[in-house]
């Protein structure tokens, strides 16, 4: 979020680096007999110090596992993370207990996350119920009123309820309570896409003043293309559990290597939409198919009009994790210059 777009500049290894995560789960045999659903295939993403990575797809793509894989709330069936060169997977006891304080969360309904019998300060401070050292006990009323402050609340809204607020004032009181453990991470869940269009843009500043104060990391994970647009300094395009692009910001949105990634974005609204901007919308044919029974070889091959018969054959190459460039998942990307396949 240093420059909406620009990219952030990476200095040292990134704070974060995922290396081939996979999570299967079983669920109810489908027609065909298959029970297991892959929801992550071999994800391979990194997210530098006070940059912000946003992470976009259709529904169901493996977006929110993947958020809860990252929180420890699952664990993977293969593959590696590494948070500070610290393998939280191999973590118990204290020992977890005290890395759970360095990512934290913001969900998308500021409602629905936040308890109505807890006042503010109450929601605030809970958090430190479990992680007790983090702030003294006699000094946590003056700590609660910092992060009030901090969101752009008052002192004296300590003590009223949520269905007190607003839904933009509940969405920064959920933010406050992410930042009470002081995070170097925050995974941020569609954070303003239940919220009016001026009050996103509040929300979204807050997300950029913290971070420029603060130098927390976002995952931004959102399904606006305009918002992640705004905020992301490099995006991770996801397609059936699959990273299929990832790049900074503006090469993604002015240049997209992956036909999956034109059609995303030929898709979105726009507010003044000229003839040329019309013949390039894509349509894709047929629907996503299901995460069941995934196509052999590339999984985007049966929507694609790129598709030819070794897409069907080969698994294309994911982009490389540690390598910030653009990078597509495809065997014949989009050239930059005519907008189609290179042979």
């Amino acid at each position: 979020m240093t420059a909406p777009g620009a990219g952030a500049e990476r200095t040292g290894p990134p704070m974060l680096e995922v290396r081939d995560l996979s999570k299967t789960f079983r669920v109810p045999k489908n027609a065909a007999g298959h029970s297991r659903l892959r929801a992550l295939d071999g994800v391979d993403l990194t997210l530098g110090r006070a940059e912000t990575l946003g992470l976009v797809g259709e529904s169901g793509c493996g977006k929110s596992t993947l958020a809860r894989v990252l929180l420890m709330l699952e664990r993977p069936d293969e593959g590696t993370m590494r948070f500070d060169d610290v393998d939280p997977f191999g973590l118990s006891g204290k020992e977890l207990l005290a890395w759970r304080r360095r990512v934290q969360m913001v969900f998308q309904d500021p409602f629905a996350s936040l308890n109505p019998r807890m006042t503010a300060e109450a929601i605030i401070g809970e958090p430190w119920r479990t992680h007790g050292d983090v702030v003294p006990r006699g000094k946590r009323p003056a700590r609660v009123r910092e992060l009030l402050d901090l969101v752009g609340l008052r002192a004296g809204d300590a003590s009223r309820y949520p269905q007190e607020f607003s839904g933009g004032q509940r969405q920064r009181l959920g933010i406050a309570r992410a930042l009470a453990l002081n995070p170097e991470m925050i995974i941020c869940d569609e954070p303003v896409s239940a919220l009016d269009l001026s009050v996103q843009a509040q929300v979204l500043n807050l997300l950029d003043k913290l971070q420029r104060d603060l130098g927390v990391s976002y995952l931004f994970i959102s399904h606006d293309l305009s918002v992640v647009r705004h905020v992301a300094d490099r995006v991770a395009v996801m397609y059936l559990g699959k990273i299929v692009e990832t790049g900074p910001t503006e090469e993604i949105f002015e240049h997209p290597k992956h036909p999956y990634t034109a059609a995303l974005l030929s898709a979105a609204p726009v507010l003044d939409v000229s003839g040329r901007e019309r013949e390039q919308r894509i349509l894709l044919e047929g629907e996503v198919p299901s995460p069941l029974d995934p196509p052999s070889g590339c999984r985007f091959r049966t929507r694609c009009w790129q598709a030819r018969d070794h897409c069907a054959e080969h698994v294309p190459p994911g982009p490389l994790a540690g390598d910030t460039s653009q990078q597509a998942a495809c065997h014949f990307p989009l050239e930059v210059a005519t907008g189609t396949g290179s042979r």
